[in-house]
């Protein structure tokens, strides 16, 4: 079917503006405008689905017009539905729908040599369209339907014979709220929310709207302050410096042994997370894993006390093994998220979860513990790498959803949709044309050389660390499936850092990967490489990294000894996980050589009483002062006053000579700025802690040991925690 341009992405897509009427070709009036569509809820179905006509590819696989039927749908349908509502519903009953808004609505009723409803549409004030009846499935004369229309009002009842389609209407939305709302840090965000991203064009994003137009006072009371961009930087010559994890050298640390990860999917063997999740259990005082056992086979739970060694505990779904979910449920993309702001303990634990094949409806469940997850519901419509993480800054659940264009072959691309809610389970049934244009990759992410092909955009994975949102770009290099299928190798991926202040918007100032497929046979990780839904953990002194990957088969190539198709090829051979260890806050360092240099802040303010960094200095030394608005310093707090700091500490103290007993206290909730002097050395971060512990009040992503929730409220208890763990003073 030829589709007009403005039908490049799907409707709202439709939300983003992009769509406001269903189309048509060019110069046509409308059949049925949108813009006058009747809100309608199905009053006698509260759980009823609510499906799109459209022929893009990030949604058309999902389309179904009966509840009840498991064939198919023809493909091609009139293109004056394009873009269009409908309600998927059994075709053997007669549905009830109420009216909330005034407007319009469409009906597509059955008109063949066996049942035409022309007149009992007519009796319920439908009047029908001189468009021509079309096959809705198949070849049957049976499912030609012709279009009724209607106008209804506020609180009107309709109810449908059966096979009635009702469609064209507004459905029952959850507006995402954020428009001009102040966050933590003092930016405001834009009136339009969620703002929209080009997907067109390949040039990088626009400069964050917060780098952009910064608050005039940073308020910090919310986590360190790291400094991977010049948000919080007014002034410095100091020179700016990107860090990478460092690959464990006993990776990796999870590989298929049991008999459920051993013969996956195809008999692919794997033990990955994917997105998954590992978090840290305070009561427990473990990690819990969440993890892929077998290839698309299974999810399954471990646990560790030092993120090394598992242990995989015998469970009851399936006696004599660790599995928490039923064997029919296939998790190709999936997510765990521990929420530790629920009001409900039986929801303690949230799966996201999206089986194999093109876009469908997406599964969750809920848990209080993490091991007994229940019956999966239904969610909205998404292609298949898609998961969802928390923002605890604003209390949004988003929704990170894979998107296409609707190009082919070489044009083809990878796209981010983005959708948000206030509430999981509400937030899971987003309608086709509720998310919205995100992300996608640019030209700053270059080919690898060994590939050649034009990146894209993978996936998104992020989660709370500190005083921002931490993010992983999952870039992937290419080739097309099919090629290293018939190798027999993974599809190369790698992992970029990203960083979001106001939860929408990334910045990407350093395009490196941070971790990367190693590309050559013979790795555990050649290729594949994913992040971990809440991308790291700490210990003590460090960030841990936890990611999958995959060595591949080249005995399991595409085309040979029966393998049929991809999903059966060794693209997916051999799947582990590993993990990658950083320095706590160590993203970006702002560096000072010998002879010395200085960075001034803009104006901050906050409610604590002693400052803290996380700076390396064995050869120099770090001062601070604490300036006024204007620059001038505050007694006692000057560099005259300052005790220097020389050493190495992810949490140094900083005082003065004569300062006061309450430490800082004297200037919370007065905009000051702090002058830092560092010589032949490096900061990482700094901030203002309530206590003599150094706690940062700010998120600590998968927690780790000592930690006691989702935020740091011990300090320096981490540290101690850590060293009773590995037995190191």
């Amino acid at each position: 079917m030829k589709t007009s341009p403005a039908s490049k992405f799907p409707a709202s897509l439709l939300a983003a503006g992009l769509l406001l009427a269903a189309v048509l070709p060019s110069g046509a009036a409308p059949i049925f405008d949108r813009s006058d569509a009747a809100h309608i809820e199905a009053a006698d179905s509260p759980g009823a689905k609510i499906n799109i006509f459209s022929m893009h590819k990030a949604v058309r696989g999902a389309r179904q017009y009966y509840t009840d039927l498991r064939f198919g749908p023809k493909e091609k349908f009139p293109e004056w539905l394009e873009g269009l509502l409908f309600y998927e519903m059994d075709s053997r009953q007669s549905h009830t729908y109420r009216c909330v808004r005034d407007g319009k609505v469409l009906a597509l009723a059955p008109v063949n040599s066996r049942i035409d409803l022309t007149a009992e549409m007519a009796a319920l004030s439908f009047t029908r369209l001189k468009q021509k009846p079309f096959q809705l499935y198949g070849k049957s004369p049976l499912r030609i339907v012709a279009p009724f229309v209607a106008s209804l009002r506020s609180g009107d009842i309709l109810t449908l014979p059966p096979g009635v389609i009702l469609a064209g209407f507004d459905g029952p939305r959850s507006q995402p709220s954020g428009a001009g709302e102040i966050l933590y840090n003092g930016i405001r965000l834009p009136d339009r929310w969620p703002p929209r991203m080009d997907w067109e064009s390949d040039e990088p994003p626009p400069e964050a709207p917060w780098l952009k137009n910064r608050p005039s006072v940073i308020p910090i009371d919310t986590g360190r302050q790291l400094l991977v961009d010049d948000f919080l930087v007014e002034t410095t010559d100091l020179r700016r410096e990107f860090h990478y994890p460092e690959k464990f050298h006993g990776n990796p640390v999870l590989k298929p042994e049991t008999e459920i990860e051993l013969h996956g999917n195809g008999d692919l063997a794997a033990a990955v997370p994917k997105s998954g999740g590992l978090w840290w259990d305070p009561e427990k005082q473990l990690f819990e894993l969440w993890y892929e056992a077998g290839w698309v086979s299974t999810v399954a739970y471990a646990t560790s006390r030092d993120g090394i060694h598992w242990t995989r505990p015998d469970l009851p779904l399936r006696p004599g093994t660790n599995q928490v979910l039923p064997s029919e449920i296939k998790p190709d993309s999936w997510s765990v998220v521990r929420d530790y702001d629920t009001a409900d303990p039986r929801k303690k634990f949230k799966i996201f979860l999206r089986s194999p094949g093109g876009p469908m409806r997406a599964n969750y469940f809920t848990s209080p513990d993490g091991i007994d997850w229940g019956a999966p519901r239904e969610g909205g419509i998404t292609g298949d790498r898609s998961t969802v993480y928390y923002n605890p800054f604003r209390k949004k659940w988003v929704y990170s959803l894979r998107w296409t264009n609707s190009g082919d072959g070489a044009d083809w691309m990878r796209l981010r949709a983005y959708w948000e809610a206030d509430d999981f389970e509400r937030g899971m049934n987003w309608l086709p044309d509720d998310p919205v244009p995100w992300a996608r990759a640019d030209k700053l992410d270059l080919p690898d050389p060994r590939v050649g092909d034009k990146t894209q955009l993978y996936n998104i994975d992020a989660v709370a660390y500190e005083s921002l949102m931490l993010g992983m770009f999952e870039i992937h290099y290419g080739p097309l499936n099919s090629v290293n299928a018939r190798k027999g190798i993974p599809k190369f991926t790698g992992l970029n850092f990203a960083y979001s202040r106001d939860g929408f918007h990334w910045h990407r100032p350093d395009r490196k990967m941070a971790i990367n497929s190693e590309f050559d046979a013979g790795h555990w990780d050649r290729g594949y490489v994913q992040s971990l839904n809440n991308i790291c953990v700490i210990r003590g002194d460090k960030l841990w990294f936890y990611y999958s990957a995959f060595a591949g088969d080249e005995t399991r190539r595409l085309g040979e000894n029966g393998i049929k198709t991809n999903m059966e090829s060794g693209l997916y051979g051999n799947g582990a996980t590993g993990v990658a260890v950083l320095r706590r806050d160590g993203f970006a360092s702002l560096n000072a050589t010998a002879g010395g240099g200085v960075l001034l802040t803009r104006p901050v303010t906050f409610s604590g009483a002693h400052l803290f960094v996380n700076a390396d200095a064995p050869r120099g030394a770090l001062l601070v002062e604490i300036c006024d608005e204007t620059g001038n310093a505050i007694a006692p707090f000057t560099f005259a006053n300052c005790i220097p700091f020389t050493g190495d500490s992810t949490l140094a103290p900083i005082s003065w000579k004569g300062e006061p007993k309450g430490g800082l206290s004297a200037l919370a909730g007065k905009p000051v700025r702090f002058r830092f002097k560092l010589t032949d050395g490096k900061l990482y971060s700094f901030w203002v802690s309530r206590d003599a512990t150094g706690r940062s009040d700010g998120y600590v992503a998968g927690g780790g040991p000592g930690y006691t929730g989702p935020t740091d409220t011990v300090g320096a208890g981490a540290l101690e925690a850590e060293s009773k763990l590995s037995g190191k003073p």
